[in-house]
């Protein structure tokens, strides 16, 4: 009896270890990646698309719901220059459900992009809800239009004395881990200055947002 009581025991014990490992390897990481920086949370989920037929408030929802995004220089490097030049940056518009919908970036003289820029100011950002779970969730794929993903074109520029603070607090509670990043490389907050704006979220081609329409938009 005492040998069958350990043997249940040990069983018990295997299956709650092995439960608790199956939840470390699933569970998304935090500040690492993904839409679960800073304040998002498990539990939260994220708010519905806006209308599609409302197109500067679902370019502004896109914009605040990413963590991430592609963004498109004109190369200086010899081997490739004048030519197209696409680097993933991190990104962030502000807090989570305070976004100010003006893409702040944290930024270092060695980073490839950052050398473009510094002869040629303009520059594209794409952002997708492809990073959150909205588009696996619809069985949309990345490229359908259905995943709704929005163009951004502009100057990117170092943000001023009076904005550093804002820029500051946008990045850091949704990128904690750039706090830590080693101060030998001169980091510096950038904004993406917008003067273009291109919404996919549906089929027909894209639709054109003006820079007052997307800063208009009240987000809720």
């Amino acid at each position: 009896m005492a040998g069958l009581a350990r043997g249940s025991a040990r069983a018990l014990l295997a299956a709650l270890l092995a439960s608790t490992l199956l939840a470390l390897l699933v569970s998304p990481a935090r500040g690492r990646g993904g839409r679960d920086h800073g304040d998002w949370d498990e539990a939260s989920l994220l708010p519905p698309l806006p209308p599609r037929e409302d197109a500067a408030r679902v370019a502004r929802f896109v914009t605040h719901v990413s963590d991430w995004g592609a963004l498109a220089t004109i190369s200086t490097l010899e081997a490739v220059r004048g030519r197209p030049f696409a680097d993933v940056l991190s990104l962030s518009d502000g807090p989570p459900g305070a976004g100010s919908g003006v893409p702040y970036f944290y930024l270092s003289p060695l980073q490839l992009s950052v050398n473009n820029l510094q002869e040629n100011p303009y520059a594209t950002l794409t952002m997708t809800l492809a990073q959150t779970n909205f588009c696996k969730k619809h069985g949309f794929d990345p490229q359908s239009p259905l995943c709704a993903h929005i163009i951004l074109s502009g100057t990117v520029t170092k943000v001023n004395e009076t904005e550093m603070d804002i820029a500051k607090h946008s990045l850091f509670i949704r990128h904690p881990e750039m706090k830590t990043w080693p101060s030998s490389h001169n980091w510096f907050f950038a904004k993406l200055n917008i003067t273009n704006i291109w919404v996919l979220d549906y089929f027909g081609g894209p639709k054109i947002v003006t820079p007052e329409e997307y800063y208009n938009v009240t987000v809720q």
